[in-house]
């Protein structure tokens, strides 16, 4: 058959499959694409031939890899879109949706441009050139933050380099951002191309089972505890390992905490869920971290967030248990590793512990410290006046009135991360889409559209500061264009909240977070800058919502998740300085503070790093 080199990708691609537990689905779903000279005559014409592809319009590279990172969290990773973008600036505007794909285990398939392969002009427009090196592109920016790269310089090349792409994607150990760098002149090359190339392939996910030397030695270690405690993380959620951890937990009696990425593993009524853990955790979850025997990572990575940057586990006997589908995490912390799928190790841990179960006054310390948690969630939701202007806190406890186990929360950045950690009420696996792997300001926006994409039924609602919307808005035209029920909430705080703070905790005084205009001494102490981001959210296509206090709250929301067009609640916040606002940290972070200053903030904030730098421990 022959075709271009371009036209037998998107052929191929539509002919890839996953099946995991007999159920099969596209693994390449769609094309998210930018068009520029890089790749409007290549793929550009190969998506107009073929009619199997569907294709979605974007409006930034960056954010067009968010939306395809959104569907592929929302399908468990069995299924993922492709991005293509056009030579120099398009291809180098992925680095940073790679890396959050990358980072977070999630398939992306990006089909950037590359320069002419066959070289008639040197340098032809938008190509980086080197006196070192003649085959560097821009797109070599990629290769660290891709799982797999490479660049298709003649048209045979494509096949294996397109299998092996394919394989990356749907392989959960493996998979992350895959880069196949694609010049332009190769794109619109004509080939003859094999029949069989483009035959349907399904790529089985695979289940693989515990060893059971690893499962007699994992389940051994949780018997012998005193005080056992589960980690899960967003394995658990991939391979749909929910049900298999509530029968674990609930007939052994062992708490479960969470991760930013493992929360929703349980609800948050569950008995043993006891919510997040680590710097943006839960007061009776890191209590039980600090003292805890044995702790049982599930699908975790063990980031500096999750352990508190080395601080949180402080039995000084602790010993770890880690199952996860990858070596290279099930061996932090020193663990005993139990290399399995989550669903499949979780279930052969509770046949072996079917006859175990922690004691009951544990049982009873960590429900009476579940109850005292969740009244401070309600202090923090409380609303002593209806007239008075939101917090972000009453923003969420609003919103908590709201939703049912159906909503879809995306976030990723700013104070929301923390305070949805410790505050929201998980009701369904799929509510709680929190990108904290990489936290990147400008993922919400996009990556609640390739939510919607990949669920259209669902109430989908992207949760940004100003700081946040300001980086990436662009995707509320896409949200227009595809006629798709966005439901985004702008919290107007005037600044960085999260990182002001931070500033403040580490003697920076928060120079540089607060958006306000230069005052006579050329400071940034001025009056707060004179922006309407909801006229800005409104120019984009978007119905705003302008509610001044929480009973106009309470009506927006309401109407807002109502909506089937694009609809967007813009709400200035009240500080939490002068109401009830969400509980502090329950534990320590490391941002290393200035050793050496002059300024007293600073000084303090150092002999207080001090003080927490020494409960840092490495497990071995």
């Amino acid at each position: 058959m022959r075709l271009t080199v371009a036209q037998a990708l998107v052929r191929f691609l539509a002919a890839q499959y996953t099946e995991r537990d007999g159920v099969r689905q596209r693994l390449v779903a769609a094309t998210w694409g930018i068009f520029g000279h890089g790749n409007v005559a290549g793929i550009g014409q190969a998506l107009v031939e073929e009619e199997h592809m569907p294709f979605h319009q974007g409006r930034n590279e960056q954010a067009m890899v968010h939306a395809a990172v959104g569907h592929a969290r929302r399908t468990n990773r069995l299924s993922a879109h492709a991005v293509t973008t056009s030579i120099g600036p398009g291809a180098t505007n992925l680095v940073t949706g790679a890396a959050l794909a990358t980072i977070n285990h999630l398939p992306v398939l990006l089909l950037p441009g590359d320069t002419f392969a066959g070289r008639p002009a040197d340098p032809v427009l938008q190509q980086l050139q080197l006196p070192y090196a003649g085959d560097v592109s821009v797109n070599d920016c990629l290769r660290p933050v891709s799982r797999y790269f490479d660049r298709v310089t003649r048209p045979e090349a494509l096949i294996p380099a397109a299998l092996a792409a394919v394989r990356v994607l749907a392989d959960p150990v493996e998979t992350g951002a895959v880069t196949l760098a694609l010049p332009q002149d190769v794109q619109a090359e004509a080939y003859d191309w094999p029949e069989k190339f483009f035959a349907e392939r399904v790529w089985r996910v695979r289940r693989p089972s515990p060893d059971e030397d690893e499962l007699e030695a994992a389940g051994a270690a949780i018997a012998r505890a005193a005080r056992p405690l589960i980690v899960a993380g967003g394995g658990v959620r991939y391979s749909g390992a929910e049900e298999s951890l509530s029968d674990l937990a609930a007939r052994t009696g062992i708490p479960v905490a969470s991760t930013q990425a493992g929360k929703g593993s349980l609800p948050h009524d569950h008995p043993q869920d006891v919510g997040g853990v680590g710097h943006t955790g839960t007061a009776v979850a890191d209590h039980l971290a600090r003292t805890a025997d044995v702790v049982i990572g599930v699908g975790t990575r063990w980031t500096d967030f999750t352990t508190a940057s080395g601080t949180l586990f402080g039995h000084p006997a602790v010993r770890f248990v880690n199952l996860n589908i990858a070596a290279f995490d099930s061996h932090k912390m020193a663990a005993l590793p139990l290399v399995a799928d989550a669903r499949e190790g979780l279930e052969q841990l509770h046949a072996l512990l079917e006859q175990h179960h922690v004691p009951a006054h544990y049982v009873h310390e960590y429900a009476e410290e579940k109850l005292r948690w969740e009244a401070r969630v309600d202090a923090a939701y409380a609303v002593p006046d209806e007239d008075a202007r939101p917090t972000q806190a009453q923003v969420l406890g609003v919103l908590d009135t709201l939703a049912d186990a159906s909503d879809i929360l995306v976030n990723a950045a700013g104070s929301l991360p923390g305070d949805l950690h410790k505050l929201w009420r998980t009701r369904s696996p799929e509510q709680y889409h929190v990108e904290y792997g990489y936290s990147c300001m400008g993922y919400e926006i996009p990556a609640a559209i390739g939510a919607l994409l990949a669920d259209p039924g669902r109430p989908v609602w992207a949760l940004v500061g100003d700081g946040t919307y300001l980086m990436n808005p662009t995707e509320i035209v896409t949200a227009v264009q595809e006629r798709l029920p966005l439901k985004l909430v702008i919290l107007q705080n005037h600044g960085y909240a999260s990182i002001g703070g931070l500033s403040e905790s580490v003697g920076a005084e928060r120079y540089g977070t607060d958006y306000r205009l230069r005052a006579g001494d050329g400071s940034f102490t001025g009056p707060p800058l004179p922006v309407d981001l909801g006229a800005n959210a409104a120019s984009l296509g978007m119905r705003v919502l302008r509610p001044r206090t929480v009973r106009d709250l309470r009506e927006a929301l309401a109407d807002a998740r109502a909506a089937t067009d694009p609809t967007c609640v813009y709400v200035e916040t009240e500080t939490a300085d002068s109401v009830s606002g969400p509980p502090p940290a329950q534990a320590w972070w490391d941002v290393p503070v200035a050793e050496i200053s002059t300024r007293p903030s600073a000084v303090k904030a150092r002999e207080e790093y001090d003080r927490h730098v020494t409960a840092r421990r490495r497990h071995l």
